[in-house]
């Protein structure tokens, strides 16, 4: 039996990047509803799942007509409306991670899936962290809301493959207490 493709549905690459993780709790942003979420750093030289995301997104437009044109005349051409895939060098240049890659913020009001390479749960919640390096199922649709129209991206599930460096500034408990030197606190 042939299985459905969803055209709005995007499997990142290996060497995605999840920064600003939240999947284990979900969180609210200015008061609005509690949501998981994460931005996912994909490298420019990840070309291949950039054009899936690039091809899902027009998907998504094609599919989103009504929607966009809510009580317009028209549709809005897809390059004047907000998409989800963002420059990294242009709108987070003080932000190393974020080099050379792109981004998309992705969130649900349902938790995501998190499994590890061998698509087992990974239920030890500080595995998972900012910095870890995996793959990330998303969709992408259409919104019209108070006005504002684009293209939105829902995060469905990840795959963390591999550990990286924790981003946010917060060092691991492991890297502050491995040197066992005694400082002396008292001199």
């Amino acid at each position: 039996m042939a299985k459905f493709k969803n055209p709005t549905k995007v499997i990142t690459g290996p060497n995605t990047r999840f920064s600003y993780l939240i999947v284990n709790e979900p969180k609210s942003i200015n008061g609005g509803t509690p949501k998981y979420s994460v931005s996912l750093i994909i490298p420019k030289t990840d070309t291949a799942t950039v054009e899936k995301v690039n091809v899902a997104i027009q998907a998504a437009y094609d599919e989103g007509q009504s929607k966009l044109k809510g009580n317009g005349k028209s549709v809005p051409a897809l390059s004047v409306l907000k998409t989800p895939l963002r420059d990294g060098d242009a709108e987070r240049p003080d932000d190393p991670a974020y080099a050379n890659s792109y981004f998309i913020n992705a969130n649900s009001a349902t938790k995501p899936g998190v499994v590890d390479a061998d698509c087992q749960p990974i239920l030890d919640t500080s595995e998972i962290y900012s910095g870890i390096y995996g793959r990330a199922s998303i969709n992408f649709y259409a919104f019209n809301t108070n006005g504002n129209r684009g293209i939105a991206c829902g995060l469905n599930n990840i795959q963390k493959l591999r550990d990286g460096e924790p981003l946010g500034g917060k060092s691991r408990a492991e890297d502050d207490f491995a040197d066992d030197e005694d400082d002396d606190f008292l001199s």
